[in-house]
């Protein structure tokens, strides 16, 4: 095939109706075609994304080149930054030879800028607190998080329907281990007149578990003040606002991790109205290191991710997965991402190899590369791209060189970080300490009155026994013996006079 022909079919498969943006241009037998843009259209984006390859391959500058060009369009995104290394988007990029060359081969002019920014956080780093009530997750998703068996989710939605009926805040993680405390302990005869017996050891079970999530910090995210999920949709000056999610410092906590991201996007799916087929996404997340959210995650909290993924493109959102390898996720939701932008490959063993191939197959045939040998032999900024286009159909699969990003490629000093924090709209909102009563002091109010009554009551009712039922006298010592020995003189006496009377009727 021509370079000619390679031209035609890529010009013919990226040419669409509606907006899109330039994510590169194509690459035949290893060089750039300054005239043949890989465009990806803004229609398709809530179909999803991956974004994969190996460690220093481009990925997170593929990641950050995307959420400029959307911010540019005026689509706001979330990233999830676990390494630190997306801050930069906040400050123009450097114009230098390397950039200046691959943009005269893309055929794109480079202006440097920076984009803004809203830093979040799940710890007490710099950025507006995230924050979520246990009411809000509801018994059902704390049930997945805990993968908690049919009889612990009972109790769970038990507890949560008390607490309802009797108005108690479920706010964090102390409130709802107050209230399962309470099931068993001093509230267990309340709880049992409307709701039945509640089993010590499966409560035991469920409070363990909490305490397990516990420890990787979650009770950092369970309170208040709410994230309020429309925050992240804003625009400035006519640009989307990339909202960056700090995570460098939850990297070994994977089930905190996993547990905000389900949260998450089950806010989002609650609360975002149905938007229908639109022009453009509402919102696009990207979740770095995806791999996370699977990682040691119960098989109903994997099902219920996958659910959401499926379901949650008509609310206008594009999710897109960045990690190592397509098989780090699984196949129900690696089989609903429109958007595929594979980086190079490394073949060090004989199961590199074979999971080369695999990987190979999730691609769609092109009859201009071996798709299992360019997988191997991309350079860094390079990557095989296919798109769906306005019809869903997959777009001609392209080695391409991708652009620059305009920002910073690289990390802002905590100088910088705490001027943007600074500036924010939204951080004093959810950094201001909120601690109303709730669950926990409510219940604790209730037992402490209780026993106050109790320990009223209780004189009361031993003078009351004093008086009406007097003890009965026990007989002493002397009594006992006394009349022991009278009995055994009677019987003596009988005895004898019944013996002589016998000898009498012999002698006759």
């Amino acid at each position: 095939m021509s370079i000619e022909a390679f031209k035609t079919a890529i010009n013919t498969s990226y040419t669409f109706k509606h907006d899109s943006i330039i994510v590169g241009t194509g690459m035949y037998q290893q060089e750039g075609v300054p005239d043949a843009h890989i465009k990806i259209p803004l229609k398709t984006l809530n179909r999803h994304g991956l974004v994969a390859g190996a460690t220093g391959t481009g990925k997170t500058k593929t990641l950050q080149v995307i959420a400029e060009q959307l911010s540019l369009k005026g689509i706001p995104s979330l990233l999830m930054d676990m390494k630190g290394d997306l801050s930069g988007i906040a400050q123009p990029g450097v114009l230098n030879k390397h950039i200046t060359k691959r943009h005269n081969t893309i055929n794109l002019d480079y202006h440097p800028q920076g984009l803004p920014v809203e830093f979040l956080t799940l710890s007490k780093s710099y950025g507006s607190q995230l924050k979520a009530t246990i009411t809000e997750f509801g018994p059902l998703l704390i049930s997945k998080i805990l993968d908690l068996n049919g009889t612990q989710s009972g109790i769970v939605s038990l507890i949560f329907q008390y607490c309802e009926n009797e108005n108690i805040p479920l706010l964090d993680i102390k409130d709802l281990k107050k209230v399962l405390q309470y099931s068993i302990d001093e509230g267990k005869d309340e709880l049992a007149k409307e709701y039945g017996r509640i089993s010590s050891a499966s409560v035991n079970t469920i409070l363990r578990k909490l305490i397990e999530i516990e420890q990787q910090d979650a009770d950092l995210f369970f309170g208040e003040t709410s994230f309020d999920t429309q925050d992240l949709i804003r625009q400035e000056n006519g640009e989307g606002v990339i909202s960056i999610l700090r995570l460098d410092d939850i990297q070994d906590k994977p089930q905190l991790f996993s547990t905000f991201m389900l949260g998450l996007l089950s806010e989002i799916y609650k609360t975002f109205p149905e938007q229908g087929d639109k022009d453009q996404p509402e919102l696009v997340i990207f979740i770095d290191e995806a791999h996370l959210i699977f990682k040691d995650a119960s098989k109903a909290l994997i099902d219920k991710i996958e659910s959401i993924v499926k379901l949650i493109r008509s609310k206008g959102i594009g999710l897109f997965f960045v990690t190592q390898n397509p098989s780090d996720l699984p196949d129900a939701v690696l089989s609903q991402l429109g958007l595929k932008v594979q980086h190079s490959l490394r073949a060090f063993t004989a199961k590199d190899r074979k999971d080369i191939k695999q990987t190979a197959q999730n691609y769609p045939n092109s009859e201009f590369y071996e798709v299992d040998e360019i997988l191997t032999q991309m350079g860094i900024g390079e990557a095989l791209v296919t798109a769906l286009n306005e019809k869903g159909v997959p777009t001609e699969l392209s080695h391409t060189l991708l652009r620059a990003p305009v920002s910073r490629m690289g990390v802002l000093t905590q100088s910088e970080i705490k001027e943007v924090v600074k500036h924010s709209k939204i951080a004093t909102k959810y950094n201001t300490e909120v601690d109303r009563e709730s669950a926990y002091e409510i219940l604790t109010k209730k037992i402490e009155r209780s026993q106050q009554i109790t320990e009223k009551e209780t004189p009361k009712k031993n003078t009351q026994k004093r008086k009406t039922s007097a003890p009965k006298e026990e007989p002493g010592m002397v009594e006992t013996l006394s009349k022991n020995t009278m009995i055994r003189q009677i019987g003596r006496t009988i005895f004898r006079e019944l013996t002589k009377g016998i000898l009498r009727a012999l002698k006759k």
